[in-house]
């Protein structure tokens, strides 16, 4: 089904860096992979953020995201609640579970905001400790009237844009270079998403190790751009 303009245009503002919620301000353990070494140009960064992709977002968030979808078109406070507590539970390092909540709180006030009347925003604001990220994005990618997998592409979309303009501050690269890498990334994120629609919850998954000992590392980096 076609998306409406509206419903387009919500979920490019969704996943625009712009979007209010500090995305642009995490690195995701990118900027300790560079310090440590293993990112050091085009290349190393298009691989970091490529296997970040295969490995985190297409085993874990992007299934969340899907999952969170369906429960917020039938609100059902009990799942979203379960699918937020997986969120918070399986996150590797304290940075970041941080970044999910914080992420999620302010995403939360987005919305509200925004006054769309819509009483899932209760139900969002009941998560305790916190929303998180994904659970938060889902329900605003409803309101826009977009389906799931459109969603999911928005979703991927938003982190991709935040993790390259991480790499060319980082590494650092120029802006051809970084337009080079989210087009591998756009290219590779399709077919992941649509894998993540039918992921039954039993075979999500939170394990990346190299990427929680670079977070882990990069909570006591002694110097850094980005946030912990």
């Amino acid at each position: 089904m076609q998306l409406s303009p509206a419903s387009l245009l919500g979920l490019m503002r969704l996943a625009s860096p712009a979007l209010p919620v500090g995305g642009f301000s995490y690195s995701e353990a990118l900027e300790a992979a560079v310090d440590g070494g293993g990112v050091t140009d085009e290349a190393s960064a298009a691989a970091w953020l490529s296997d970040q992709l295969h490995l985190g977002l297409a085993r874990a968030d992007l299934p969340l995201v899907a999952a969170a979808h369906a429960a917020w078109v039938a609100h059902d406070p009990s799942r979203v609640a379960a699918l937020n507590e997986w969120m918070l539970t399986t996150r590797e390092t304290s940075e970041l579970r941080a970044q999910s909540e914080q992420t999620g709180r302010s995403m939360l006030e987005w919305l509200r905001q925004h006054g769309s009347g819509d009483d899932r925003v209760a139900t969002l604001a009941a998560l305790r400790p916190s929303p998180t990220w994904p659970i938060a994005f889902a329900l605003a990618a409803v309101q826009t009237g977009a389906a799931a997998r459109e969603s999911l592409l928005a979703y991927g979309a938003s982190w991709a844009e935040n993790q390259v303009q991480a790499a060319l501050k980082a590494v650092p690269l120029g802006q051809s270079a970084g337009q080079r890498i989210l087009a591998r990334l756009a290219s590779e994120l399709p077919p992941l998403a649509d894998a993540a629609l039918t992921m039954p919850d039993e075979q999500r998954q939170a394990f990346s190790p190299l990427l929680a000992i670079r977070s882990a590392q990069h909570e006591t980096q002694y110097s850094r751009l980005f946030r912990s």
